[in-house]
C-alpha cells in the first residue's frame, strides 16, 4: 500500500500535506485564492502516490464520454475518415497536460473500470484491493497518468483499452463490477446510469399524483435513451415516445417494443421536433434529451407540454439557452440538470439490464461493434 507524504516531501508549492476529500490538494492549476475544485481546474496532480483517504485505480479501459468522443472524431475526419491516430495523440496530449481526460471543448469526461491497487488507511469508499471497480464520478475530475501511449486503441470507438493509474478522493464514488456481466457491458451501463433513475424519479412523482405521463426521450436508440425508455415503463410512463434521428436507428429501436411509437426528427429542428411528437401522441409531459450534439434545447421545449417536465441529460446542452430559450417562448415548464448521480443509479440501471431483455439486446449489439473496430 502506497503511504501518505510527509511533511517537508517535494510538493508543488500550492499543495497542502493533508487532503480534501473533495481533491482540492491535487489541484495544481490555478492555485492560490482562486483555487478550484478539481472539475474546474485547468491541471491535477496525478503522482501514484497516496494521502490517507485515497484510493488507486489501476485503469483498464477509459470510456469516453459521447459528447467528448463525436466532437474530437468530428476535429480529426477528413472526407468522411477519422484519424484515429491523430485523435488518440490528442487523448494522451490531454492527459499528459491536464492530469485528467477533460476534453477542452465540451469541459465532460467519462469513466474508467479498473482495479483497485492501493487503498489509504482512512478511505471511506469500502473498496480493498483486488476490487474490479467502475468510477461512477467523471474523467473531467479524476487524477489519471497513463502509461501505454493507448497502444492497444485505434481512436475509432469511446471504448479505449488503456494501462495507468487514476486517483478516487475521499468523497469520490465507485462501484463494484458485477460477476454476472461482462465487465466492458457493465461499463457501458454504469457510464449513463444517471440519466434511467432520474427518469424513474421524475415519472415515479407523476405517478405518485396517479398520472401517467406521456414521455418522449430523444436520442432513444442510445445508451442512456434505451434505459431511459425502460426506466419510465417501470415507473408508470402512459405514452413513451421514441424520437431517432436516422432511419437505421429507427429500424434498430421499433421491433424492441421500448416505445410505444418510434419518429424520425432531428432534436435540432424547433418545428420538425414539435411536429413529430405532437403526431406521435405529444406533446410530452417529460422530454428526457439524451443527444450529444448541440442545439436541441429550445425544440425539446416546443415539444413540451405546458407545466411539463424536460431532462436535459446531455454534457452538449447549453443551460443559458435553455433558460432564456423557455423565457422567450413563454414555456412554464421545468427544466432539470441531469448530473450523472442519483442514489442507486448504478444498481438500479443494471436491474434493467437484467431484467428488460430488449434493454440488453441493444447493449449487447453495441458492444459486439465496438469489439468489431478493434
Amino acid at each position: 500500500m502506497s503511504h501518505p507524504l510527509p511533511a517537508g516531501a517535494d510538493l508543488p508549492a500550492n499543495l497542502c500535506v493533508s487532503s480534501s476529500p473533495v481533491g482540492l490538494h491535487r489541484v495544481l492549476e490555478p492555485t492560490g485564492d482562486a483555487i478550484t475544485l478539481p472539475q474546474a481546474a485547468r491541471r491535477l496532480d496525478a503522482r501514484a502516490e497516496l494521502w490517507p483517504d485515497e484510493v488507486r485505480i489501476s485503469v483498464e479501459t477509459l470510456n469516453l464520454d459521447a459528447a467528448s468522443y463525436r466532437q474530437l472524431a468530428e476535429k480529426h475526419t477528413t472526407d468522411g475518415i477519422v484519424d484515429g491516430d491523430a485523435l488518440r495523440d490528442e487523448v494522451l496530449d490531454i492527459v499528459a497536460t491536464r492530469g485528467k481526460m477533460q476534453n477542452p471543448v465540451t469541459g465532460s469526461g467519462g469513466m474508467l473500470i479498473g482495479t483497485v491497487d492501493a487503498v489509504g488507511p482512512e478511505s471511506r469508499l469500502g473498496l480493498t484491493v483486488g476490487d474490479r471497480v467502475a468510477t461512477l464520478v467523471s474523467l473531467s475530475l479524476t487524477p489519471l497518468r497513463i502509461t501505454d501511449g493507448l497502444a492497444r486503441w485505434d481512436g475509432l470507438s469511446e471504448q479505449v483499452p488503456a494501462a495507468g493509474h487514476a486517483i478516487l478522493f475521499g468523497r469520490s464514488i465507485a462501484a463494484r463490477l458485477p460477476d454476472d456481466l461482462d465487465p466492458l457491458l457493465s461499463l457501458m451501463v454504469m457510464d449513463v446510469c444517471g440519466a434511467p433513475a432520474l427518469v424513474e424519479r421524475v415519472v415515479g412523482e407523476y405517478a405518485a399524483r396517479h398520472v401517467a405521463p406521456t414521455v418522449a426521450v430523444l436520442g432513444a436508440a442510445g445508451k442512456s435513451g434505451s434505459l431511459s425508455l425502460a426506466a419510465a415503463r417501470r415507473a408508470g410512463a402512459g405514452r413513451l415516445i421514441g424520437v431517432v434521428p436516422v432511419e437505421a436507428e429507427r429500424t434498430l429501436l421499433e421491433p424492441t417494443g421500448l416505445a410505444d411509437e418510434v419518429v424520425l426528427a432531428d432534436a435540432r429542428s424547433p418545428l420538425g421536433l414539435s411536429s413529430a411528437v405532437e403526431a406521435a401522441g405529444g406533446p410530452a409531459d417529460v422530454t428526457v434529451v439524451c443527444v450529444d450534439v448541440p442545439g436541441c434545447e429550445q425544440p425539446a421545449i416546443l415539444a413540451t407540454a405546458q407545466g411539463g417536465t424536460i431532462i436535459f441529460f446531455s454534457m452538449a446542452t447549453s443551460f443559458a439557452a435553455a433558460a432564456l430559450g423557455a423565457e422567450g417562448l413563454a414555456a412554464d415548464v421545468r427544466m432539470i440538470v441531469g448530473n450523472g448521480y442519483v442514489a442507486g443509479h448504478a444498481d438500479l440501471a443494471l436491474s434493467l439490464l437484467r431484467e428488460v431483455p430488449a434493454v440488453r439486446a441493444l447493449f449487447e449489439s453495441r458492444l459486439a461493434a465496438e469489439r468489431s473496430t478493434r
